[in-house]
């Protein structure tokens, strides 16, 4: 409360038993410690509400790549696909919304309609992002001149911002209504003060003098006077001790240690007068000084002190000034980083033909020819490619209530993992107001979205590949609501063929449990005995990735399609990796015998456990172990 500067919180909606109030307290004792002062740009605050939010836990973030790649770079990042901000604040908003998608409609489709506006006239869009691109973070600059760490180009940086919003507000008369959106306060008595007071050239430091406009201030110019006229005395000082002494190459110096001083070589050390009082030996001469040049440095000092003491009470009442309209110039911020995110995506949305996408309350994902937003910027630059380099698109269709889940069959390589995660970065991008990269697209509202894929450990908490594969999967299906967006890729295949299909199986149950509706869920697996579910849940549809076989080779199509795939194809996919001709000819012999022994599964219902017989051939054939 004394950091904001109230009685109680209630003002905020807020009672003292909240239990997030601790939380607050230490950040703001840290803040409070680091600046030796209670932080003075606190304006504020207001209870997070998660309800409100997409919520999207360590481990989505991390599968789906929404920050960084697997690699650890911005570089493959959805982040780093979509952010075409010309701003460091633009750059941190578009962090931040991609951290908190929101669930209220409204501000969706607000966003969305400034960026179809921004989009569909791209010379205003131009003139106004290149004006974006020359404001400074005013955030940031208040921050610093609330916590008494200023700097001159920090003011240069609110005056320059202020002197750009004019300009801005023009080009935004270029679109139409949704752009009223942003409130941009001009505030021309403060740009005028800033412009009028300021250099143009600012040092780093106030210490360094020249901060303030000459004219700005009288007392500030009479004791600037005192000081250049001052230096036009050392130079004619120097021209009279050279013609009195007869030493051309005497000098009148500075430097901060020794101040003013008289230098004289060596060889001319002879013709010094008896006036001259010795300060130093050098290697190439003496140094002096005279009882007038000593009356004449302080009389300089004293002017020059003086000088950036006026200048630092004129820059004090800059601050304050700046400071007085602190609200309307983070609000100017606010609008200025908003409008440089959705302008940005507006450029988006016209390189890689982004859609428009439909947002409602519904629980259905309809998306046509839709595409991975990062895959598809890898494989080419923007505009018409040749069809080997475009990304092929592909349809989805879920409903909680109807197509629930999702089964995707198909070989490795095939695209299956890059398909069920475009479809959540999709849903993503949607919720926070961005154009999607389909030709249509509708989202019913998505509350959370988990993630299970690839392989990983936490062998330093003591969790293998599988156990960190568990606790992820748990998570999910403890949390998971039938609004919610679920994609799960190999769920078993980190332990023993028989534990992991049946734990496959159990998850697929339990996704669909409920007498009408459950998670919206893609299920990407190797497991074929899986897709007979087909016929036992009724919110249940087979996909596969489709293939075509051509002289023993496969040539992936990268189209997903209704039904299960018939094989995995995984003996060619190793001869592709390059394994040697020896063990591609034993794998095939191993699998002719193996699928010829093989018992079919039977699926009479969800309660069944899938049985098989697995037949170990030995290296000369000669003899077979049937593990039953």
């Amino acid at each position: 409360m004394d950091a904001l500067g109230v009685l109680n919180l209630e003002g905020f909606g807020l009672d003292r038993s909240h239990p997030a109030l601790g939380t607050a307290g230490a950040i703001v004792l840290y803040a409070t410690e680091n600046l030796r002062a209670t932080p003075q740009n606190l304006r504020g605050i207001r209870e997070y509400r998660s309800a409100r939010t997409l919520l999207l836990d360590p481990s989505t973030l991390r599968n789906l790549e929404i920050f960084t790649s697997i690699r650890g770079t911005r570089e493959g990042s959805l982040l780093s696909a979509i952010n075409r901000t010309a701003t460091a604040a633009g750059a941190r908003l578009l962090e931040r919304w991609l951290a908190a998608p929101t669930l209220e409609l409204p501000e969706i489709r607000g966003r969305q309609a400034v960026v179809g506006e921004f989009a569909a006239q791209p010379t205003a869009l131009a003139e106004l992002r290149e004006l974006l691109g020359s404001v400074r973070d005013l955030h940031r600059i208040l921050g610093r001149l609330q916590n008494r760490l200023p700097s001159p180009r920090e003011l240069g940086g609110v005056r320059d911002t202020l002197d750009r919003i004019p300009a801005i507000k023009a080009a935004l008369g270029a679109f139409r209504t949704e752009a009223s959106r942003f409130e941009l306060s001009e505030l021309p008595g403060l740009r005028e003060l800033l412009v009028g007071a300021l250099s143009d050239e600012l040092p780093a430091g106030l210490d360094e003098g020249g901060t303030i406009r000459a004219g700005h201030d009288a007392e500030l110019d009479r004791l600037r006077s005192l000081t250049s006229d001052n230096r036009t005395w050392l130079s004619e000082l120097e021209r009279a001790e050279q013609e009195r002494t007869g030493i051309r190459s005497l000098k009148v110096r500075f430097t901060n240690h020794f101040g003013y001083y008289i230098e004289v070589t060596k060889a001319n050390l002879h013709l010094v007068p008896a006036d001259y009082i010795r300060r130093q030996t050098t290697v190439g001469g003496e140094r002096y000084v005279t009882e007038g040049l000593r009356r004449k440095e302080k009389e300089i000092f004293h002017a020059e002190e003086n000088s950036l003491a006026r200048e630092g009470e004129l820059f004090g009442a800059l601050v304050g000034a700046v400071l007085a309209e602190s609200a309307a110039l983070a609000a100017a911020a606010d609008a200025l980083a908003e409008m440089d995110v959705l302008a940005g995506w507006s450029v988006l949305a016209r390189e890689w033909g982004y859609c428009r996408p439909e947002l409602d309350e519904g629980t259905s994902i309809e998306i046509s020819e839709g595409r991975h937003p990062v895959v598809e910027q890898m494989l080419r630059e923007p505009g018409p490619a040749a069809p080997s380099q475009a990304f092929v698109p592909n349809d989805t269709h879920l409903d909680s209530g109807d197509a629930q889940i999702a089964l995707i069959t198909g070989p490795n390589m095939a695209g299956k993992s890059t398909y069920i995660r475009q479809v959540a970065l999709i849903a993503l991008m949607a919720q926070i107001g961005c154009w999607t990269p389909a030709r249509t697209c509708r989202i019913g509202l998505v509350d959370r979205i988990f993630s299970r894929v690839g392989a990983s450990d936490d062998l330093a908490r003591g969790n293998s590949t599988f156990m960190v594969e568990m606790n992820e999967t748990a998570n999910i299906l403890n949390n998971a609501t039938d609004r919610s967006l679920v994609i799960l890729d190999e769920i078993g295949r980190g332990t023993s063929t028989y534990d992991g299909l049946s734990i496959a199986w159990a998850v697929i149950e339990h996704l669909h449990s409920g007498p009408a509706r459950g998670a919206r869920t893609l299920f990407a697996t190797h497991y074929q005995e899986l897709t007979q579910l087909e016929k036992h849940l009724p919110r249940l549809r087979n996909l596969s990735v489709a293939v075509k076989e051509w002289n023993d080779d496969i040539v992936f199509l990268r189209r997903v399609v209704p039904g299960a795939a018939d094989r995995s194809y995984g003996i060619q996919v190793a001869r592709l990796a390059g394994l040697p001709h020896s063990v591609i000819d034993r794998a095939r012999a191993i699998l002719a015998r193996l699928e010829g022994d093989d018992t079919a599964v039977s699926v009479p219902g969800p309660a069944a456990r899938p049985r098989r017989k697995i037949t170990v051939v030995a290296p000369d054939d000669s003899s077979q172990l049937s593990l039953l």
